[in-house]
């Protein structure tokens, strides 16, 4: 695989150091799922792609899909069978005709033991469950950094290297892009994937000192600190403009200069994510929180109020009901790293929550 890798992006060293890192954030692929009989082909065809294109022209650019049902966050949003979308049901590589054929994910969810009725487990394994019932078995957000830089590049390293998927991506200029609908189990976070919703948000990622450091590294690359105090996000030229949805004149971090903080005993430093994608990302929350209610906007703390910068324990994770980054799924991941802004994007989510009503 590395070989491949390296050899599709020889152009740039540096690029192809940073794609390797973005494989090394995803999670391993997980093995079939031997309850599914149907064939590759008649899974991956079975999206609901032909209903919901059915009604597109009453779409609004806003609405993410949950068991069929459109659901508006108030932000934008570009579903798998848009023009320009990243579709994760498909059982074919999206950049190139090389690739293995296969699916990307799992069909439907496996309810957890006595967690729901038979007939609604049955539903749920089948993909015909409702909201509501998809609301019984789905109680976790997990929330990645890609180390990919754009969504673009993410869904090019998941689908076309790693035949790995994930519900959403997020871009630097707040676009969200659905892959599948959420009655399917993506392959993002392992232990996790089949009772949560993954979003992976565009960033380069955190690192040690040294690397960090390192004016030939990806934070030397990806970043310029201005004299106004300001971070402006300098994308790499071989990007090609990122093929952004929007985007600014000047595409800029959310907060000014480097953060350092602990994940998993090691001290990392980190740029911060914009503030588009945080506010998309807190109307996605809120969403999920109406409709996927055991999803609570809360994250793991320490006995003190402050964010878990660690692994949870397996008793506690089993017991963890809302958003949670990848880090305290395993203690092999760092994202979202130190910088992510947790207390931010929780009150925002909730202040559009209420707004909501029942």
């Amino acid at each position: 695989m590395k070989d491949i890798i390296m050899g599709r992006l020889r152009e740039s060293h540096l690029g192809a150091a940073l794609v390797v890192l973005c494989l090394a954030c995803v999670a391993p692929k997980p093995s079939p799922v031997s309850s599914v009989t149907e064939t590759t082909t008649e899974v991956a065809s079975r999206g609901p792609n032909a209903v919901l294109q059915s009604t597109m022209g009453n779409w609004t650019g806003t609405e993410i899909v949950i068991a069929g049902k459109r659901v508006d966050i108030g932000a934008p949003v570009v579903l798998w069978m848009d023009q320009g979308g990243y579709d994760a049901y498909s059982a074919t590589p999206r950049f190139s005709d090389e690739g293995e054929f296969g699916l990307r994910y799992s069909p439907g969810r496996i309810a957890r033991p006595n967690q729901v009725s038979d007939e609604v487990a049955a539903r749920l394994e089948r993909g015909q469950a409702s909201v509501r019932e998809l609301g019984e078995v789905i109680d976790q957000f997990v929330i990645h950094y890609d180390v990919c830089g754009t969504s673009r590049v993410c869904f090019k390293v998941l689908q076309d290297m790693r035949m790995l998927s994930v519900h959403f991506m997020l871009d630097l200029d707040g676009t969200l892009y659905q892959t599948l609908d959420l009655k399917e189990k993506a392959w993002h976070a392992a232990k996790a994937n089949g009772r949560s919703v993954g979003v992976e948000i565009a960033q380069i990622g955190a690192y040690p000192k040294a690397k960090a450091d390192d004016a030939n590294g990806p934070l030397a690359e990806w970043y310029e600190d201005l004299p106004s105090g300001e971070t402006r996000i300098t994308l790499p030229d071989r990007f090609e403009g990122g093929h952004f949805r929007r985007t600014a004149p000047v595409m800029a971090t959310a907060t000014g200069g480097r953060k350092q903080g602990p994940v998993q005993g090691e001290q990392l430093y980190q740029y911060d994510f914009t503030a588009a994608q945080y506010e998309t990302l807190a109307h996605l929350a809120a969403a999920l929180n109406r409709e996927l209610p055991l999803i609570e906007l809360e994250v793991p703390r320490t006995a003190t109020g402050d964010v878990l910068p660690k692994a949870l324990t397996e008793d506690e994770w089993v017991d963890f009901q809302g958003l949670l980054g990848h880090y305290h799924v395993t203690t092999r991941k760092t994202d979202p790293g130190p910088a992510f802004n947790w207390d931010g994007v929780l009150g925002r989510a909730r202040e559009l929550r209420a707004a909501m009503g029942e």
